[in-house]
């Protein structure tokens, strides 16, 4: 296991009871056991890896949930050669471990990306620049997130359809999140809105908190019911939550679609692409250009070049590659070759995590009480179930405000319980999980004094449909400086009115029986900055929100699918991108609009379908 991958999980290792020898070799013989199998990737003739060669079928860019979907699925084509290129190192035995997700945020497998300050968000954090975590590595964001698997509502991909992208409608996407899952919770398996033998287990965490479990049993005390939410029929309630996960272990967009003997996929570790290689006279996408192992490297494509490096990397490509708004590329001495609307329309998820209610009960998820059992834990992980299988959230909840206008069964919040509040997790690895929220240690402590390790829960309140737009542009023309990221949280006042909703319908839920049975207090320590107005009032908690105000990792749109008469569409519905032939996009980037959904799910079904789409072009008679 590489040093550099390792250090965060070895670091509570070294606080458990046995020697931190005893508790690698431990996990060593886990990895031996659970070995991901990859395809080889590296090009060293020295081992036996293949070289990479001067030219391809087809080269994609990102290895993320879209990426290596659309790589394995080419790859199936056996006449056609594959080249997959990731910036990052492919992941650890320790990034399989759901307990320990968000740790990796701390490491090289996260791109780091931040905003720009704004004047409505972020306003408390460190240096008012919300952090803006993106996977970096084979797999991805799959790396780093939290395993949830949502769909979102069939709304959401009707209206893609009915903005001119046909083929995007619900009926038409279901078969492709069919494709992709094998789900295995027994009671979903007979549904047909769930698919079996895909290449991505869905289930639900082996371990269950007896807060989720209030949690759920809150829901008809509140008016609502325990749902299947992916079900298209019972989209608004209460359910656990489905995830990426099997036998306790979080599955990544490389372990369920890179694994295998295909000779003709050649992917490429550490490989930073610098921008698309397009003739200037014919338009059409030729190669890319990469820097791999400190050597400047061009590969060509006979086919096409796709683009799957994620909504904030995919339009810094295309920018650097001359795609992108004159008025902006001309100023940093980049030829316009296509003067299109990439890097707007910018959408993202933004939500408030620091409620913090505590209980009377032994029942909540605290890390230092489980890091203290040591080496028990590891086994008990190693057998499939126990603390280290949890994905921290547990529950998830779907309701509707009063500025909800959309007809029957379409939430615009949703809740994401987690069994510990920011407070619980005080004194192990310094308070990672808020400070990957970029929460500074006064307003942490202040905020939560007194209630440190104590067992309790929270909802992370989040906005499925914000009506605020942001902005991804180029800092300069340095391919190896990060792109800057404007979010415009809450520029539309609406936003955190909703959010404010939220907030206000998690802390009735507080008061139901299935919570208060457990001795369910809320925590009533004002925030720092907000301390001039009325406690509980709709302004204090504004005034919060846009304080301590959180992303979820769920960026998107910054090269929207559209008709030609769109005129701030980047791609058509076959996914090519306006003014470039042989050139796609295949990852979030291209969604209209937003779903009310953590973006994994529909990201594998952009993949699923994007290959289709590349197939249908090649594989006719006249290609």
């Amino acid at each position: 296991m590489e040093v550099s991958t390792f250090l965060v999980f070895t670091a509570w290792l070294a606080s458990v009871q046995q020697c931190l020898a005893l508790n690698l070799n431990a996990l060593s013989y886990l990895g031996e056991r659970y070995r991901t199998n990859l395809i080889q990737f590296r090009e060293d003739p020295l081992f036996g890896y293949k070289p990479i060669l001067d030219e391809y079928d087809f080269i994609v860019v990102g290895s993320g949930a879209s990426g290596a979907t659309v790589a394995r699925r080419l790859a199936e084509v056996p006449e056609w050669k594959i080249l997959l290129l990731e910036a990052g190192k492919q992941e650890s035995i320790a990034t399989s471990v759901p307990a320990i997700a968000h740790y990796f945020q701390f490491t090289d497998f996260n791109w780091a990306f931040k905003t720009e300050e704004e004047p409505n968000a972020c306003q408390g954090v460190v240096n008012k620049r919300c952090l803006w975590p993106q996977g970096k590595g084979l797999g991805g964001s799959t790396i780093i997130n939290n395993n949830i698997y949502t769909r979102g509502n069939v709304r959401d991909f009707d209206r893609w359809a009915e903005a001119g992208n046909p083929g995007w409608s619900y009926r038409d996407v279901l078969p492709y999140f069919l494709k992709n899952e094998d789900v295995t919770i027994p009671e979903l398996k007979r549904s047909p809105y769930h698919g079996v033998g895909g290449p991505m287990p869905i289930s639900y965490s082996p371990f269950k908190s007896r807060l989720v479990e209030a949690f759920l049993e809150s829901a008809p005390q509140v008016g609502l019911n325990v749902v299947d939410y992916n079900n298209p029929n019972s989209h608004v309630g209460f359910s656990r939550i489905q995830g990426t996960i099997n036998f306790g272990r979080r599955v990544t967009s490389a372990r369920a679609y890179l694994r295998g003997n295909l000779t003709n996929l050649h992917i490429v570790d550490g490989a930073f692409v610098t921008k698309v290689l397009i003739d200037p006279n014919t338009k059409v996408a030729l190669g890319v250009e990469f820097e791999k192992d400190n050597r400047r490297r061009r590969a060509q494509a006979r086919k096409e070049v796709i683009l799957s490096a994620g909504a904030f990397n995919t339009p810094k490509l295309l920018m650097l590659s001359g795609i992108g708004p004159k008025e902006h590329l001309e100023p940093l001495g980049i030829k316009t070759i296509s003067d299109l609307r990439v890097g707007d329309n910018l959408q993202e998820h933004p939500s408030y995590a620091n409620l913090a209610f505590t209980v009377n009960q032994t029942v909540g998820l605290i890390p230092e009480r489980i890091y203290k059992q040591g080496i028990r834990e590891l086994f008990n992980y190693y057998d499939g179930n126990g603390w280290l299988t949890t994905m921290g959230c547990e529950g998830l909840g779907y309701v509707k405000t009063k500025y909800n206008k959309d007809p029957g069964d379409v939430p615009d919040i949703e809740y994401i319980f987690v069994p510990m509040s920011l407070a619980g997790e005080e004194g192990l690895g310094n308070s990672l999980l808020r400070r990957s929220m970029g929460i500074p240690d006064s307003t942490h402590y202040d905020l939560h004094k007194g209630i440190f390790n104590k067992d309790g829960w929270t909802i992370w309140t989040m906005l499925m449909y914000p009506e605020s737009t942001g902005q991804v542009r180029l800092r300069n023309a340095n391919p190896y400086s990060k792109p800057l990221i404007r979010a415009n949280f809450f520029d539309a006042p609406v936003d955190v009115l909703r959010i404010v909703e939220g907030i206000k319908m998690v802390i009735e839920l507080n008061k139901t029986p299935a919570f208060q049975k457990l001795g369910s207090t809320m925590s009533l320590r004002t925030m720092p900055g907000c301390r001039h107005l009325s406690y509980g009032s709709d302004a204090y908690w504004e005034c919060c929100v846009k304080r301590l105000t959180m992303q979820m990792h769920h960026q998107c749109c910054t090269a929207k699918m559209g008709p030609s008469s769109d005129r701030n569409a980047v791609v058509n519905s076959q996914l090519m991108v306006y003014g470039v032939s042989k050139l796609r996009v295949i990852d979030c980037s291209i969604m209209p609009t937003i779903t009310g959904a953590h973006t994994v799910a529909p990201a594998y079904m952009i993949g699923e379908k994007g290959a289709d789409l590349v197939k249908a072009t090649w594989l006719t008679p006249t290609n």
